[in-house]
């Protein structure tokens, strides 16, 4: 990917949030991979390479002249339209999987006061598949007779119902979704998918994330459905999860790399009936998941895609 050193064009519209996450040099690759899941458009800022002997310094802006050269920025422009503080929460829950620590996390266009609050201006209530509607939760809503409400407050955490990799997973929940399943949730994130799942039958649910936040948040949005038959505990993906017998239903909302890792480890926690669900799949690399997934002796049933996400529904061979 080419550097740009602060001179995308984005044309004549100027209603943009920028997103701006600094990292240690070292860790640019990865930083970049990260926000390539929000957007192809990235703004790179690397002046590590930058040699001023060779150059004549009146000609260098005197901000690259003066730039740490031991670390490394990228930017994504979101439109007016689009929800900054989901793309936040999103982003922080991808760097917790990761173990990828920012230096800083910045927005233009955004009062840094208002990050907690702004992004509840594009929240409303969504019907995802047939039956279940996201509704935030400091708003009415008028159910329909076979409704199945989901109130949420994710306050940071990722997972309102608004982005792809959400909804393709909650319209995949409809179908797999069996009366007193026993269900794993692997990166809650927000709690959305684990309350789902209760709300249409299943029997337990157990829901992890690595950030204590998410767990925070999603024991809290569990607590507030009055749903009790839901655990939310704080896990390395698979590594804090009893295995001590399959799951019938798994889900997984993370990222390609991720699921990736996680897949070699998947065998204790299910049989020849458990159905995985993974989602957070960017189209480009579907093909890596799927052949990771074939590898293990694990076969694909289903490929919802909406936008440039994709989503798998998996079983064993």
């Amino acid at each position: 990917m080419d550097k740009d050193y602060l001179c995308c064009d984005y044309g004549t519209v100027t209603d943009w949030t920028q997103i701006r996450v600094t990292v240690p040099l070292g860790e640019l690759d990865r930083l970049t991979a990260v926000m390539s899941m929000v957007s192809n458009n990235l703004q790179i800022e690397d002046y590590s390479d930058i040699d001023l002997k060779t150059c004549y310094g009146d000609l260098i802006d005197e901000k690259i002249l003066n730039a740490d050269k031991t670390v490394a920025s990228v930017s994504v422009y979101l439109p007016a339209d689009q929800n900054p503080g989901e793309c936040i929460a999103f982003l922080n829950e991808r760097f917790a999987t990761e173990n990828l620590q920012p230096i800083r996390v910045e927005t233009v266009g955004v009062r840094e006061e208002d990050w907690a609050n702004s992004w509840k201006a594009y929240y409303q209530p969504i019907r995802i598949g047939k039956r279940l509607v996201i509704v935030p939760a400091w708003q009415t809503y008028d159910a329909k007779p076979d409704d199945l409400i989901v109130r949420m407050d994710p306050g940071m955490a990722f997972g309102t119902g608004t982005h792809e990799t959400t909804r393709l997973i909650i319209g995949m929940l409809e179908d797999y979704v069996k009366p007193g399943c026993r269900m794993l949730d692997v990166g809650t994130g927000s709690g959305i998918l684990a309350i789902c799942a209760s709300k249409l039958g299943a029997g337990e649910c157990f829901a992890y994330d690595i950030d204590p936040m998410a767990v925070r948040v999603a024991n809290e949005n569990i607590r507030e459905s009055g749903l009790t038959n839901i655990q939310c505990k704080q896990s390395d993906l698979l590594k804090q999860v009893d295995g001590s017998k399959p799951y019938d239903l798994i889900c997984a909302n993370l990222v390609a790399d991720i699921i990736i890792r996680m897949i070699p480890d998947l065998a204790p926690f299910m049989d020849e009936k458990t159905v995985l669900l993974a989602s957070g799949i960017i189209n480009q690399r579907a093909d890596d998941v799927k052949d990771c997934f074939a590898k293990y002796g694990y076969r694909v049933i289903a490929q919802p895609t909406e936008n440039d996400w994709c989503a798998l529904a998996v079983m064993k061979k």
